[in-house]
């Protein structure tokens, strides 16, 4: 049986997180190569990774509707 159509919010949210999402995957793609041809014998990458973790997390809460008002 397919799914309703979501509503127009929701969509977008949905796309914002893909775009997000996809964003940090490149990102990670990247600086991890860079890491280790710039300096092999110190292992950064995983710090900006990790930063970039919170504010992703927050981004898949709203997305998923975690802060919206509940009347």
């Amino acid at each position: 049986m397919p799914l309703p159509d979501a509503h127009p919010t929701v969509k977008k949210r949905r796309s914002q997180l893909l775009n997000h999402l996809l964003a940090y995957f490149f990102f990670a793609v990247i600086i991890v190569p860079v890491n280790f041809f710039i300096t092999p014998d110190k292992v950064w990458f995983f710090w900006p990774l990790v930063g970039w973790m919170g504010p992703l997390a927050l981004h898949t809460a709203y997305a998923m509707g975690m802060f919206d008002k509940k009347d």
